[in-house]
């Protein structure tokens, strides 16, 4: 394929691109990894989303929710995002060249950004928020593009596997 970039087409045909593929169990287990890596931490994530827009457990300390669940929900992002990489490698080709594979991508990227700013601006108020059954607007806004941003990764994600757009 001549519209892919050349180091887009040696991932495919390297190796372990080519192993991943043809394995009669490799590739199922890295896309089952990586399917219940991501009901993890998106599950997680999607858990403290709620709580952050005042919808879930609001006798619960925002504070406290944050500090239980996000350690489970990096770690379901790390195997989720090692396992992406690896079927990304065994069809590079495929997915360089899906429409939804780069929207995936878009909104992984908005999720991340989503989530940093989270982390190092709007967080830092955190504490306060527990005397409250609703935090702040911010807050709420950021678990709201949460929110959107995994689903549309989601939905993004099952679309490039069985569609080229």
């Amino acid at each position: 394929m001549s519209d892919v970039p050349a180091i887009i087409h040696w991932m495919q045909n390297s190796d372990i691109g080519t192993g991943i593929r043809e394995s009669i169990w490799l590739f199922p287990i890295v896309e089952t990894t990586h399917v219940l890596a991501l009901a993890l931490s998106v599950g997680i994530l999607i858990w403290f989303d709620l709580r952050l827009m005042g919808w879930g457990m609001k006798h619960q300390p925002v504070s406290h929710v944050h500090k239980q669940i996000m350690p489970i929900a990096f770690v379901g992002f790390v195997i989720m995002f090692i396992s992406g990489v690896l079927l990304f490698w065994s069809e590079a080709e495929k997915c360089y060249l899906s429409g939804f594979f780069r929207a995936k991508v878009l909104f992984l990227v908005l999720a991340g950004v989503n989530a940093g700013i989270f982390e190092l601006a709007t967080k830092k108020t955190i504490e306060d928020w527990d005397k409250y059954p609703i935090p702040p607007v911010k807050a709420r806004m950021a678990g709201l593009i949460s929110i959107i941003s995994w689903a549309a990764v989601i939905i993004a994600g099952r679309a490039t596997a069985y569609n080229l757009f």
